[in-house]
């Protein structure tokens, strides 16, 4: 068991070792020096603590996982909250755009009514001048008749 803690003590002295690994490989000095000592339960005192160590640095470990996760997730949302914002926005030009078009609709409509009225004024203009253009050319075409009979009605010289 202690040979293991001594390839990663030989591997960690190599590399640059951590301020959290340092009582480790303490306490695997201080274990080894006293062998006498595991007879009255010191070295299983020493392993037990060895372990809870570990145990501290794993979830240590598991502590910056969620925290990492906790930070992605929070990026996320935000990223989220910025795309749902900026889609908030072009739905508010496309409402804008629709309110103005429906305008647009609204004043071409009430033009086109104006036309339909103006045409219809026209177009009842035009029947009471033909109407009058009637009476004129029955008045004249009376007075033709008239002048015809006169002229038939003379004696021819």
């Amino acid at each position: 068991m202690f040979e293991k803690f001594k390839k990663t003590e030989e591997s960690q002295q190599s590399t640059g070792m951590l301020e959290q690994e340092k009582p480790k490989i303490e306490a695997e000095r201080i274990a080894e020096q006293t062998g006498s000592g595991s007879e009255i339960g010191i070295g299983d005192l020493m392993n037990k603590r060895a372990k809870l160590e570990e145990a501290i640095d794993y979830v240590g470990l598991m502590i910056k996982s969620l925290k990492d996760k906790r930070t992605r997730l929070v990026k996320e949302i935000e990223d989220e909250s910025v795309d749902i914002q900026n889609l908030k926005e072009k739905l508010v030009k496309v409402s804008e755009y629709i309110e103005e078009e429906g305008r647009g609709i609204r004043d071409l409509s009430n033009k086109r009514a104006q036309v339909e009225s103006q045409a219809d004024e026209v177009g009842a203009l035009i029947s009471n001048l033909r109407s009058k253009l009637a009476s004129i050319d029955s008045v004249v075409e009376g007075e033709a008749n008239k002048v015809k009979a006169i002229k038939e009605s003379r004696p021819k010289s």
